[in-house]
This record gives structure tokens, C-alpha cells and sequence, in this order.
């Protein structure tokens, strides 16, 4: 057999190290999704339209989600910061922001961005693996809309900590307004004078006539 030049014999080498690299790429596992730093919503990376920042700012909106265990029927609710994430097991879930509508809005809803991974298996033969299992926007009063389909987990939006422009009056200035005027300084009402023993006695008792 004709034996190779250098130069092919390099570039066959070269191959075949490439393959057996992709081998064991593809057979350890993956790590973990790393936490999004807190402030950078995860909608924003993947591309997913993030709303905008009106009443408070996205970074500081906290969402309460419930999470339900299925193997072992465990329901817990996750509080997380927009940009935060939690590890629950095998399953993490990340938070981008959520959303309310406005006070004055009609129908009123709640919604949050979500992403869900899950360590799994595809196959019984086949290492443990991170998989995202949901990327989306979930909503409380329309569950409906979008559903987190896996056979173990499961997530929904209970609330979205958020607040509005002009939703919250002064108290103190109500509670001005509603007081009298009269007690608005402080000072008690005058009252009349109420008479002295001796001038009423003296107005009851009869005149004194001149001795005969």
C-alpha cells in the first residue's frame, strides 16, 4: 500500500483527534444553567420582547410563583427578583421580569417571564443532562394561554410585586381633611363662663326690706 505523505497523514491525524473530542463532548454531561446576573432580564438574551419599565423599574419587581413536585405532590412558593434564579432538586427556575396591569386597566392580569431546566435523562442509557424544558410567558388569570408541559414540574404565576404611578393617596393629608376645622389648631372651643356660686346665691336670696 502506498504510504501517506507527512502532510496527509497530519491532517488525518488531525481528524480523528477532532472526532473523538466531539465523542466525548457528547457523552459528559452538561453543566448547569449559570444565574442570570440580577437587573438582566432572561428575556432580553433570548430575544423575547421584555415590557416596558412603567411604574417600577424591572429590576425591582419580585415575583411569588408556586411550584409543584408531582413524584412527591410538594407545592412551595419561589420568590424571585427579575434576573434571579432558584434551584429546587433537579430543576431551576429563572425569572426575566413580570408584569401587572394598571390599576385603571380592564381585564386586570398578571404575567411573568419563566424559564425552567431540568436535569434528565432523554434515555435510560444516557447521563444526566440540563434541558429547558419552558421559555415563556405565564399568566394568573389565563393559565390557558401557556402551560409548562413536563411530567415531574410544574410552575404558575401567583403575583407580581409592582406598583404604579399615583396608586398610593398621602395618608396624613387625608386624614388632615377629614378632621374639623374647629380642632385643626389644636385649641379647644371657648365655652361661656359659667357663674360663680356666690352671684348665684346672691341672685336667688330675697331683697332685705327696712326694719319698721
Amino acid at each position: 500500500m502506498p504510504s501517506l505523505a507527512p502532510s496527509a497523514r497530519g491532517s488525518a491525524l488531525a481528524v480523528a483527534c477532532a472526532m473523538l473530542l466531539a465523542g466525548c463532548e457528547k457523552d459528559a454531561p452538561a453543566p448547569p444553567p449559570e444565574a442570570v446576573a440580577t437587573g438582566v432580564p432572561v428575556a432580553a438574551a433570548s430575544g423575547a420582547a421584555v415590557e416596558s419599565e412603567f411604574g417600577t423599574p424591572v429590576k425591582d419587581r419580585v415575583a411569588t410563583l408556586g411550584f409543584l413536585n408531582k413524584r412527591n405532590n410538594i407545592t412551595q412558593d419561589i420568590v424571585l427578583k427579575s434576573g434571579e434564579s432558584r434551584r429546587i432538586g433537579n430543576a431551576i427556575v429563572k425569572l426575566a421580569t413580570c408584569e401587572k396591569t394598571a390599576p385603571w386597566e380592564d381585564p386586570a392580569e398578571t404575567g411573568a417571564f419563566v424559564q425552567l431546566f431540568v436535569e434528565e435523562r432523554a434515555t435510560t442509557d444516557q447521563p444526566l443532562a440540563w434541558r429547558k424544558v419552558f421559555s415563556g410567558w405565564l399568566f394568573r388569570n389565563s393559565p390557558s394561554l401557556n402551560v409548562v408541559e413536563h411530567p415531574i414540574y410544574d410552575v404558575w404565576v401567583k403575583d407580581c410585586a409592582m406598583s404604579f404611578p399615583g396608586e398610593e393617596e398621602p395618608v396624613a393629608s387625608a386624614r388632615s381633611a377629614a378632621k374639623p376645622i374647629g380642632s385643626a389648631s389644636g385649641a379647644p372651643a371657648a365655652s361661656a363662663p359659667k357663674p360663680t356660686p356666690s352671684a348665684s346665691a346672691s341672685a336667688r336670696a330675697p331683697s332685705a326690706s327696712p326694719a319698721e
